[in-house]
């Protein structure tokens, strides 16, 4: 039997888009627990189910496990910072978002998409996650666009939509990587840049596609590398990292980031990030920017559990 990469397959996994949930409960003391999860799914409708995982290495589990009901948070595309929250091991999570107790008596949170308050049904021990089947007690839908994550990244969709329909000019750029080196290609100055094309109605996906597919190499759509806005040309940019098989340029080269490549990049947020890219991938330890072309921050990828 073929040995399974650990990491290639979560990686695989994450080629599956999913939204993005805080999954919530009290301890025994009365205390509100939660975590961000993205393996959230509706079972059934009649009774009407849903199930959630839970890694075994949390620190919830107990918790979770004893617990007699939970509620699914399913997030909002402005609430990543609540997801990031929930991510890491924050002293008390709770005080970043408003919330209170649902029908059920699980924290349900305040600008959520949905929330569903529900009743444990079942409990079931699966490899190295515990899945959480509960019965749906209440539950509130609104009309806030939920916030997606896909390979690793946050995806918002209708934010993305929105900036098209203002009239913000959206480009989507590719950081094809090959064995170290980075597809970069002159512009009619000679200097140094990413593949870059303008977002149309077909949005980012259909743009990164077309990107490839132009660039000659065999190449996947990876995770969003950076997100960050130029406000002087009123541009917004997303940068995909993506990494290369095969195949031959159609224009320009797999170049070393070195100290002289990077001095002959032509965006200077550009050249910033592709200083990052060189470090961590040293590091083999990858972060998404957010900000905009002069000053922003790094945010570790997201686990979802």
């Amino acid at each position: 039997m073929t040995e399974i990469d650990p990491r290639a397959l979560r990686n695989a996994f994450g080629a599956f888009m999913t939204g993005v949930t805080v999954v919530t409960t009290h301890d025994q003391d009365g205390n509100p627990l939660g975590f961000t999860a993205n393996s959230f799914t509706s079972v059934s409708l009649d009774p009407p189910l849903v199930l959630v995982c839970l890694a075994n290495s949390s620190r919830n589990y107990d918790a979770f496990y004893q617990a007699d009901g939970f509620a699914v948070n399913v997030l909002a595309e402005d609430q990543k910072e609540v997801s990031n929250t929930f991510a890491r091991p924050v002293e008390d999570r709770f005080a970043a978002v408003n919330w209170q107790k649902g029908p059920h008596g699980a924290p349900v949170f305040d600008g959520v998409s949905a929330w569903f308050d529900c009743a444990t049904f079942n409990r079931v021990e699966a490899g190295d996650h515990l899945i959480l089947i509960g019965e749906v007690k209440a539950f509130e839908n609104a009309t806030h666009p939920g916030l997606g994550y896909a390979r690793g990244a946050y995806v918002t969709p209708a934010a993305e939509a929105e900036a098209l329909s203002r009239g913000s000019t959206l480009k989507v750029s590719a950081l094809i990587a090959h064995e170290g080196k980075v597809l970069l290609s002159g512009d009619d100055k000679g200097q140094l840049v990413l593949p870059e094309v303008k977002v149309g109605k077909g949005g980012a996906t259909a743009a990164l596609k077309q990107l490839i597919a132009a660039s000659g190499v065999i190449a996947e759509p990876g995770f969003i590398y950076a997100v960050y806005e130029d406000d002087a040309c009123e541009t917004q940019h997303i940068t995909f990292l993506c990494q290369a098989s095969g195949g031959t340029p159609s224009s320009g080269i797999f170049t070393e980031l070195s100290e002289s490549t990077l001095m002959s990049v032509a965006d200077p947020a550009v050249c910033t990030m592709l200083s990052r890219f060189a470090e961590e991938s040293r590091m083999g330890d990858f972060g998404v920017y957010y900000g905009n072309q002069v000053s922003g921050e790094v945010r570790p990828l997201t686990k979802g559990d």
